[in-house]
């Protein structure tokens, strides 16, 4: 099987409930996603022999659509994977509710500029000879009820091994990217009989969020109902938690390396779960993949070889301000050019722009520069804004949902003075047109509910200067008024939480208003400046393949 999987020899298993490589193959849902995809691009270009697991999702997430009113409806997002990839003569079974499913593979080959490759196996059970409902487990990546979810976990968790070992793949470690796919555990005590210590030696295991909800749990019950053939109460008890099956305690018990994703994040998944210790890796994104055309063309004349080796972007200052400053111009013109067509906006190329694009979700705040409507006139009034949104709420989250109408509201409320433009179906070709358009990138989470984030890295790669509040990766990549600025006061400090969210806003204003305003319309090279420390500061750190360099030295060898 080697010539279809690459070169032979032992590899690493990096599971992923959801991976984003291309924006055509709906494959993912966001920030998860994404990461796992700059993983598989990273691990290219320096030739590690990794291997990708996750779910085909034939039907995707969701297409988004918004009416005039902000109101988000869900559309199926149906495309065609022998378009991308590959169907392998390989299936495996997992016996799911006492009926045998049939998994098929297929397989994405991502190429790196250096012609290396890494597999990527996409699991799908719409095979003919599966019952109606089984046919639909890889449809919806996270749609339906618990139990559905959990036949999804089965599949790419029990099945993904199966399916490694039909391929003849010889695997050194099996990395689970967040809980959903700890059951693979499961199916290699199964396999080697039940050796604790074989399994926790073969197995690292990445926690993604320091939200209680974000870690899957599912009863005894139904786990025993659906693979009860597989694992019985006992071993559930002992290794996924005495009451319910909690994925993410099984791949704690089950993993000798585990790790959080921020210095910070592994603070909080100590507190979550007393007793482990955790590592700390700090994301990256893939510095080639996500910066626009225009800078690209700027490093591959001034810093050539950045893409393979993007530690080299701390030599940014070689390239003259104004050749900065045009590149992002042209970024942003071509932003602001696709905003007003789509949203009949009126948006100007040297207005100051800052842009909010993400989940949409409570935690996230995605109204919270409207808290105060008075004072955001005040700081309209220091300098004129125009604000960009992009974002998709859960198919289930009615208060994300209704966030999303809120903006629409403020958007009829500040007509005539603040120009506010809402994007639907925000996906990886927005995404690299907002974070390299905009001026400033906002984020404004509750603390300490931001395990890391990476969108911000992406707009330094850019340019782009971070205005946000001191969580996840930007308490290590803020320094400030010299990488961007910090909305709020340091994560540790004695307030209540009501006291904090007025320490916010009053940052949130105030750097805009007497700060950043005057900076970007008066002091030109003063901004520069700050964009320039966004590259060579954080972009030459903040990067997929920094990441993997740790992953490899620390967790894989």
């Amino acid at each position: 099987m080697d010539n279809v999987i690459g070169a032979s020899g032992r590899r690493i298993a990096y599971f992923s409930m959801e991976i984003g490589l291309k924006n055509e193959m709906p494959t993912y849902s966001g920030g998860l996603g994404i990461l796992a995809g700059d993983t598989i691009r990273a691990s290219a270009d320096l030739g590690l022999p990794l291997i990708g697991i996750t779910l085909l999702n034939k039907k995707g997430y969701f297409m988004q659509k918004l009416d005039d009113a902000g109101r988000q409806t869900e559309h199926q997002h149906d495309w065609t994977p022998s378009d991308y990839m590959q169907l392998l003569p390989y299936e495996v079974t997992v016996k799911i509710q006492g009926r045998e499913v049939r998994i098929r593979a297929w397989i994405y080959e991502h190429y790196s500029l250096t012609r290396k490759n890494v597999p990527v196996i996409f699991l799908d059970t719409d095979i003919e000879e599966n019952a109606p409902e089984d046919r639909q487990i890889t449809y919806s990546l996270y749609g339906g009820d618990s139990k559905y979810r959990l036949k999804q976990e089965i599949v790419l968790g029990i099945g993904g091994v199966r399916m490694l070992n039909s391929l003849g793949c010889s695997i050194s470690k099996y990395h689970m990217n967040e809980g959903h796919s700890s059951l693979l555990a499961i199916e290699l005590l199964r396999q080697n009989n039940m050796n604790a210590l074989y399994v926790k030696d073969h197995c690292v295991f990445t926690t993604h969020t320091p939200i209680e909800s974000g870690h899957d749990v599912f009863p005894h019950d139904l786990v025993l109902e659906l693979i009860g053939n597989c694992v019985d109460l006992e071993t559930l008890k002992k290794y996924g938690g005495e009451h319910e099956l909690n994925m993410t305690l099984l791949g704690l018990n089950l993993s000798n390396y585990i790790n959080g994703v921020a210095k910070r994040h592994r603070e909080i998944s100590e507190k979550m779960f007393p007793g482990y210790k955790f590592n700390a890796i700090t994301n990256g994104i893939h510095s080639y993949t996500w910066v626009c055309p225009h800078f690209r063309k700027l490093y591959n004349k001034y810093l050539p070889g950045w893409a393979n080796e993007p530690e080299l972007l701390v030599r940014v200052r070689s390239i003259p301000d104004n050749e900065i400053w045009d590149a992002h111009q042209l970024a942003k013109k071509e932003l602001l050019d696709y905003v007003n067509s789509k949203c009949g906006t009126n948006m100007d190329p040297d207005t100051l722009t800052i842009g909010f694009a993400r989940r949409i979700t409570e935690y996230k705040r995605p109204t919270f520069i409207f808290s105060e409507l008075k004072r955001l006139r005040k700081v309209n009034e220091a300098g004129k804004i125009q604000l960009i949104f992009a974002g998709k709420a859960h198919p289930r989250d009615i208060q994300g949902k209704q966030f999303i109408e809120r903006i629409f509201q403020y958007k009829e409320e500040l007509k005539g003075e603040i120009e506010i433009a809402y994007l639907e179906n925000y996906g990886i070709d927005l995404a690299m047109k907002i974070v390299s358009g905009v001026d400033i990138w906002l984020n404004n989470p509750k603390k300490p509910l931001e395990a890391s984030g990476t969108s911000g890295m992406k707009a330094a790669h850019n340019g782009v200067v971070n205005f946000s509040v001191l969580d996840g990766w930007w308490l290590e990549g803020c320094v400030e008024g010299v990488t961007g600025y910090a909305i709020g006061p340091m994560p540790h400090v004695e307030k209540t939480p009501q006291e904090i969210e007025m320490m916010e806003l009053d940052d949130l204003y105030n750097k805009l208003e007497y700060i950043m305003i005057p900076k970007y319309y008066h002091r030109k090279d003063e901004w520069i400046s700050l964009m320039n420390n966004s590259i060579e500061m954080i972009a030459y750190y903040f990067n997929s393949h920094r990441m993997m360099h740790r992953y490899v030295t620390e967790a894989y060898l």
